[in-house]
């Protein structure tokens, strides 16, 4: 900067200069950082995923607003660099939360701190696998059973059996596996298992025929089109021997499903 340079806004020298401002001035005549007057958050309301772009994320995450659903809203001067953001909740209504942060920035070189008002409308939607899963949609079945057709075994000694061993399969199975599994039933010939999704169905399957000595029998039946295409469901037979699964302390699961007496 050359000698006798000083800011057209507030007189004073000595300071870089951008177009004739200095750095201060500048900031005080520009938004640093900015939000819409009001955003929307959609959240479901069974696992806490969020709807961002035309597809989910997140589940299992907290029903609250957190600063990771905030921070998308900020819009930020590209001569601003954001060093931290806090947000107070200063208003929440059933379906609105009202927000102040408080961004530390940089701005040419000099800090300082900017408070940004931010109104969120809160959505609740249910995500894609929450509305599968309440409406009782498969695509699988798992038909946790006996080494045979014939039971040898009383019905609820063979279902808490076949409980103890599918709580050891399920241990093992990979997470994305086991959030395929939808809901199950008890039948008198063991244990039906309904997953969303058809290769977890599969790959649980292996698994067990693997670590557990399952004979595994795999069949399709038809059940409707999508898209010009056939859908079909498919079921897996898993038959235990009765040495799998032996626990004299079975879980609340194995309990719960050994119950149901036909």
């Amino acid at each position: 900067m050359a000698d006798g340079e000083f800011c057209v806004v507030c007189g004073r020298t000595g300071r870089p200069l951008v177009d004739g401002v200095c750095a201060d001035c500048a900031a005080d005549r520009t938004e640093l950082v900015t939000a819409p007057l009001r955003g929307t958050v959609v959240v479901c309301p069974h696992c806490g995923a969020r709807e961002v772009g035309g597809h989910w994320e997140r589940a299992g995450a907290s029903r609250l607003l957190t600063a990771e659903d905030l921070a998308p809203f900020l819009r930020i001067h590209p001569e601003v660099g954001v060093r931290r953001v806090r947000w107070d909740e200063t208003n929440a209504t059933a379906t609105v939360r009202e927000f102040l942060g408080h961004a530390d920035v940089v701005f040419r070189g000099v800090p300082r701190t900017v408070d940004v008002p931010l109104s969120v409308r809160l959505l609740s939607r249910s995500c894609p696998d929450c509305s599968r899963t309440s409406g009782r949609y498969y695509t699988a079945i798992l038909q946790l059973r006996g080494p045979t057709e014939r039971r040898l075994e009383r019905s609820a000694d063979l279902r808490a059996r076949l409980a103890r061993v599918w709580d050891r399969v399920v241990a093992d199975a990979r997470p994305e596996w086991r959030r395929a599994v939808s809901f199950d039933e008890a039948r008198p010939e063991g244990i039906d298992v309904y997953l969303r999704e058809t290769l977890p169905a599969r790959s649980i399957a292996r698994l067990a025929k693997q670590k557990f000595g399952a004979s595994v029998t795999e069949s399709a039946s038809l059940f409707g089109r999508k898209d010009g295409h056939d859908v079909y469901r498919v079921t897996f037979c898993l038959r235990f021997p009765r040495e799998a699964g032996r626990n004299p302390e079975p879980g609340p699961r194995a309990r719960e499903r050994a119950t149901v007496e036909p």
